[in-house]
């Protein structure tokens, strides 16, 4: 069943789902009991009274886990809204089963004041979807030069700071940076890729050398790795590396954790599963940055997941137009949506990982990095869940998503683990596939 408009206060009960929730060890078939939108209690029965002011939602055959945050997405808005709006992306994460995004700045103009940081809030909260999240840029247009107005993006809402699109040009404005804002609970997030590449197109490796192409190394990746954590190790900033790609980003990020540096980590299932070959014959839809790197380091990284070196996932939503992208691969825009398909694709790539680690990678360890509420069921705890039913093929369709941007390597695959149900703050906005968005905006976001 979907929720209707009538949204009873935010009571439901949530009956018969196999609940797993890392941070508190539960794995039980359980009722969640929701009230005004939080978490009330976690009954092994059903209630043994119905509640007339409260909805009933039948989750047997599936798992529901605290909600999934996305702590990477682009939402285009404002500047390039033919390839996303936040409402489109919204209904896209929706879709993808995300109780919650976080935006990156990367916007035109960039995200790097109070001013635009509260308008992208008020805009989004405006939607009644997700929860979305803004993340501020380190430096003044995201140029590397002068620092932005940290503390002020702070106070107007920023979960963290990012030059991400692009690596901080200078080292003394990003030490400089970490220094000024050492004390604030936002971490930095690194795009790690060293700009003098600025021409490479894919990974450089065979497939580059067989299309005569230029192409990016992964020591281009592992070097700003380096730079960066060091600046956090003689800063003490809390330091997060975006999508790593590389088996040498993974050795240095060993490295750092050993020397107990505070870092952490995230990949996309891109990287964990796809490579470079898909680009022989000059393929631009698949071009990406970080690009899709050789079979041995996507198996690496895999093996960083599953031995905790890198504890988060994120999707690198990076819409862009079909015209964009179709395209000579040289002058193909770099990235593709991600949000509807994340889940499914990750899981696949990542089969044989516990279901506990799984969740935890979506859900409780995004919420720490970002210091946001989520990422546990325990009573008192915002009622954000995500439904999955884990034997549920289905095909990717892009044709189908609600985002703007229709262009993913992973089209015509089939993944078994499907998102069944978004709920957020005890409102249902997805279910079986199909948006029952509780804001006025969102409605409006349909398949087309």
């Amino acid at each position: 069943m979907i929720a209707s408009n009538d949204d009873r206060s935010g009571n439901r009960d949530f009956v018969g789902a196999r609940v797993i929730d890392p941070a508190t060890g539960l794995d039980a078939i359980r009722t969640v009991v929701v009230r005004r939108g939080i978490v009330a209690a976690l009954l092994e029965g059903a209630p043994a009274s119905a509640d007339a002011d409260c909805e009933r939602i039948d989750c047997a055959g599936m798992v529901l886990c605290p909600g999934f945050i996305d702590p990477h997405v682009h939402f285009r808005e404002p500047g390039d809204n033919q390839k996303e709006t936040i409402a489109t992306g919204l209904a896209a994460a929706a879709a993808g089963g995300f109780t919650a995004v976080a935006v990156m700045p990367n916007t035109r103009p960039p995200i790097d004041s109070p001013e635009e940081l509260s308008r992208l809030l008020q805009g989004a909260a405006a939607l009644g979807g997700p929860h979305c999240y803004a993340i501020g840029a380190i430096s003044v247009g995201r140029e590397g030069q002068k620092i932005a107005p940290l503390r002020g993006m702070a106070t107007a809402g920023a979960v963290a700071f990012s030059d991400d699109g692009a690596a901080t040009r200078s080292l003394k404005t990003l030490y400089n940076a970490a220094r000024y804002a050492a004390d604030l609970r936002q971490p930095f997030l690194s795009h790690c890729e060293d700009a003098t590449f600025s021409d490479a197109v894919m990974h450089d490796g065979t497939v580059s050398d067989k299309l005569g192409l230029p192409g990016t190394p992964a020591v281009a990746e592992a070097a700003i790795a380096a730079r960066d954590i060091l600046v956090a190790q003689a800063t003490g900033k809390a330091w997060h590396l975006c999508h790593v790609s590389a088996a040498q980003t993974v050795e240095v990020l060993r490295w750092a954790r050993a020397s107990n540096i505070n870092v952490t980590a995230e990949v996309t299932p891109h990287h964990l599963q796809l490579t470079e070959e898909l680009l022989d014959g000059f393929e631009g839809r698949n071009r990406v940055n970080p690009p899709l790197r050789s079979a041995a380091d996507a198996a690496t990284v895999r093996k960083a997941v599953a031995q905790g070196v890198i504890t988060i996932f994120a999707s690198d939503h990076a819409p862009h137009t079909n015209s964009d992208k179709d395209t000579p691969l040289a002058h193909a825009c770099a990235g593709f949506t991600g949000l509807e398909v994340a889940v499914g694709a990750t899981f696949h790539a990542l089969a044989d990982l516990s279901l506990v680690t799984m969740v935890a990678n979506f859900s409780t360890n995004p919420a720490a990095l970002l210091g946001v509420r989520g990422g546990t069921l325990a009573p008192g705890s915002p009622a954000d869940m995500t439904g999955l039913y884990l034997q549920r093929p289905w095909k990717v369709e892009p044709d189908r998503f609600r985002s703007r941007g229709r262009v993913t390597p992973f089209a015509g695959m089939t993944f078994a683990v499907k998102p069944a149900l978004t709920v957020v703050s005890g409102h249902v906005i997805m279910r079986e596939g199909v948006n029952a968005p509780r804001g006025p905006l969102l409605q409006k976001s349909v398949p087309r």
